[in-house]
C-alpha cells in the first residue's frame, strides 16, 4: 500500500485542480479512501481532501465523533465524496475559525455559506445529494475548495484574523483548538 504524508501550504500541489475520478472499479480508489480515513484519524482532523496528500483526484473523506473537549460540534458519520459539486441554499454567510492539516498550527476567521446542497459519489460510485448546514456545510466546503487548488487561508477577508493557534488562544480571541461549531463563535 502507498503511503503519503500531509503536504503544507507552499507544496505548489495544493494549487492544482483536481482530475474528476472516472473509474470506479480501480482497485487503487478503495485503498487511497482507506489511506485517508487512516490519515485524517492519525492527524485527528475533521476532513481530508486527496490533493493534501499529493493525488490529484476529486475525491474528500470527513467525519466527525464528538469530543469532550468539543461536544457543541455535530457528530458528522464517515463519509465519501468523489467528483462532489456545491451549491448555495440561501445568500447567508458565517464566519467561524477554521484549521487545517495542510496548514498546521494556525487559525482564520473564514467565511462561509450557512446552507448547502451538495452532490458526489460515493466510495461505490453511487450518486447521493445533500443539504448541510452550520458545521456540516463548511467541512464540506472546507474539503471541497481542496479540490479547486484553494487553501481557507485565501478565504479570509482581514488577515488580523489569521494567526498561529497559540498566539490566537493567548490573546484570548479563541480557545486552543477551537473547531467551527454552528453558532459557537
Amino acid at each position: 500500500m502507498t503511503e503519503y504524508a500531509v503536504l503544507r501550504m507552499g507544496d505548489p500541489q495544493l494549487h492544482r485542480v483536481a482530475e474528476p475520478v472516472t473509474r470506479f472499479d480501480d482497485p487503487a480508489l478503495p485503498a487511497l479512501i482507506e489511506q485517508m480515513f487512516a490519515i485524517m484519524r492519525v492527524e485527528r482532523g475533521v476532513g481530508l481532501a486527496a490533493p493534501q496528500i499529493g493525488v490529484s483526484l476529486r475525491v474528500v473523506v470527513f467525519a466527525y465523533a464528538s469530543r469532550a473537549d468539543f461536544p457543541d460540534c455535530e457528530t458528522l458519520p464517515p463519509t465519501v465524496l468523489i467528483n462532489p459539486l456545491v451549491e448555495a441554499v440561501g445568500e447567508e454567510y458565517q464566519e467561524a475559525w477554521e484549521g487545517c492539516l495542510s496548514v498546521p498550527d494556525m487559525r482564520g476567521l473564514v467565511p462561509r455559506l450557512r446552507r448547502i446542497r451538495y452532490q458526489a459519489r460515493d466510495a461505490a460510485g453511487t450518486p447521493f445529494e445533500r443539504n448541510a448546514h452550520g458545521f456540516h456545510a463548511r467541512v464540506v466546503q472546507h474539503e471541497c475548495d481542496h479540490l479547486d487548488g484553494i487553501l481557507y487561508p485565501q478565504r479570509i477577508r482581514d488577515l488580523r484574523t489569521f494567526g498561529f493557534l497559540e498566539e490566537l488562544a493567548g490573546s484570548g480571541r479563541l480557545t486552543h483548538g477551537a473547531l467551527p461549531c454552528e453558532d459557537r463563535y
